[in-house]
């Protein structure tokens, strides 16, 4: 299975088929930190798409997102399987960095866990304690008023609607000192947007670079780790001293 298909959920909240209703491409501000957008060029038409002059996003028209029906429709066709060693291989690339240096048991959340949840067994087999939410597939919402030492948001952060208030709610979610770990396919200068194949799915409607991840870094206070192109960990700054 190519990684692009290992979606492991969408954003955690179901808010965001509302307000956009009325927005038009001229008042259309970045979803992340509300900065003037520029319109992206050579993408073909119908989609349209703007690139955040202050922290780099680029988002879809807020006119053009899935509604929860096509978005449901699209995660059903995924394949996850929790036991498949090559898609716990790939996971892995998030998993292992987070655990470095955190020893068990800790309490941890995969947020926008999936269909085919597999981050909390891989975690509960290490002596961890894991929790899944996903508004489609794991909807316990009661999950969402506890705190973790350990967050994980697998291929999850392209599918939120309203970037702000989902990284606000990752964390505050996390105990002093803890971890959110961010996997997502970041658009590079010499990625072709047009083409990029991350950009065909659907329901991807924003799109981060690593100007996007060091902001949010930045305007939460937060350290963080680019292990990959696609792999973000984000610390406390207790965690690390």
């Amino acid at each position: 299975m190519h990684p692009a298909a290992c979606s492991e959920g969408r954003p955690a909240t179901a808010p965001g088929h509302g307000p956009e209703a009325s927005m038009t491409t001229t008042d259309w501000r970045c979803p992340l930190c509300d900065g003037p957008t520029r319109l992206v060029d050579g993408v073909p038409p119908p989609r349209r798409y703007r690139r955040c002059a202050v922290c780099d996003l680029i988002s879809l028209d807020p006119t053009q997102r899935p509604t929860p029906a096509e978005e449901k429709a699209e995660y059903d066709l995924h394949e996850n399987d929790p036991e498949d060693p090559r898609y716990r291989k790939w996971l892995s690339r998030l998993v292992d960095p987070m655990l470095e240096g955190v020893t068990a048991p800790h309490r941890a959340l995969d947020y926008g866990s999936g269909p085919g949840p597999a981050i909390a067994p891989m975690l509960t087999e290490r002596g961890h304690q894991a929790v899944n939410y996903d508004p489609f597939f794991a909807p316990d919402r009661t999950v969402l008023d506890a705190r973790y030492d350990l967050i994980f948001c697998s291929e999850t952060a392209e599918h939120f609607f309203d970037s702000a208030a989902e990284f606000e709610r990752l964390f505050a979610m996390l105990e002093p000192g803890g971890k959110l770990g961010v996997m997502t396919q970041l658009h590079m200068p010499d990625t072709d947007f047009a083409t990029w194949r991350y950009r065909l799915q659907p329901s991807h409607v924003v799109f981060y670079s690593p100007e996007t991840i060091a902001w949010i870094a930045q305007a939460h206070g937060v350290t963080l780790d680019l292990r990959a192109p696609d792999v973000a960990i984000f610390s406390e700054r207790s965690f690390c001293e």
